[in-house]
This record gives structure tokens, C-alpha cells and sequence, in this order.
């Protein structure tokens, strides 16, 4: 094995990983089939050195008009089209929503 030597070690932890959900700002289209340039939740399905491969369930767009045909594109690390998704709903806890005087305890 050779010995290879680093100004600066590599980073082992990485923000993405296989499976999560994002948001890309990306051309694709809206449920009035009009087409839009807007943030669109995908899939990361692969990670290579440098670049995340997002895949879409609907069709996406090249700027210069082309539709991507395996609805996958690729991104570096610090793209700022790539955002982790936050889902829209609030999460909250059910023990919080039981209305306790509502219970007739006496």
C-alpha cells in the first residue's frame, strides 16, 4: 500500500447520505403543466467524491430546454441549488395534545 501524505486530511463526515430527502432549485413543472424554475423535493441516490445525484418522480429540465430522461442531476457539496428538506408539517408530540381538564378526574 503506498503512503499517501495530505496538506489537509480528508472529511469523513459528509451532510448527505444515500436515501435523504432534498430540495433543488431546478426547471421542472408545476400542476398547471406550466414550466417553472423553483425548489423540487428529490431523492439523493448516489454520492461520488465531489458531486450528489438527486433523482425527481416528475420530469425535470436542462436550462437550455432538454428534459433530463432519468429525472437524476448532479451536484457538488456546497451547491447552493441543493438544500436538505424540511418536511412542511409540524411535528408534535401527542401527549401534548391530550387536554387534561377536560378529564372529569372527582
Amino acid at each position: 500500500m503506498r503512503n499517501v501524505s495530505f496538506m489537509r486530511a480528508p472529511e469523513e463526515e459528509q451532510a448527505y447520505k444515500v436515501g435523504d430527502r432534498v430540495e433543488v432549485y431546478c426547471d421542472h413543472l408545476d400542476k398547471d403543466d406550466q414550466r417553472i424554475r423553483d425548489w423540487l423535493r428529490g431523492t439523493v441516490v448516489q454520492i461520488e467524491n465531489k458531486l450528489i445525484a438527486v433523482q425527481f418522480r416528475q420530469n425535470i429540465y436542462l436550462t437550455d430546454g432538454w428534459m433530463v430522461p432519468d429525472r437524476i442531476l448532479w451536484f457538488p457539496f456546497d451547491s447552493e441549488n441543493l438544500r436538505p428538506y424540511e418536511s412542511k408539517r409540524k411535528k408534535s408530540n401527542p401527549i401534548d395534545e391530550i387536554d387534561l381538564d377536560s378529564f372529569n378526574l372527582y
